[in-house]
């Protein structure tokens, strides 16, 4: 149950954040839209650090069963 439960915490977390950094993006290039190449790649990075989270919870969790 536990490791189900920090699998499921560390997924609602990681949409969030990924939420979070596509509105920052979608606000950062509409203030500078010259920049929007570079802001997409960025967004594209933090998205997949912040998912990459949810693969550390599940391999933690499937370790500790």
């Amino acid at each position: 149950m536990t490791g189900s439960l920090h699998i499921g915490l560390a997924a609602l977390g990681s949409a969030i954040g990924v939420g979070i950094i596509g509105m920052k993006a979608a606000e950062a290039t509409g203030r500078n839209p010259g920049a929007a190449g570079a802001i997409r790649n960025q967004a594209i990075i933090f998205a997949a650090l912040a998912e990459g989270v949810v693969f550390f919870a599940i391999f933690l969790g499937k370790m500790g069963q």
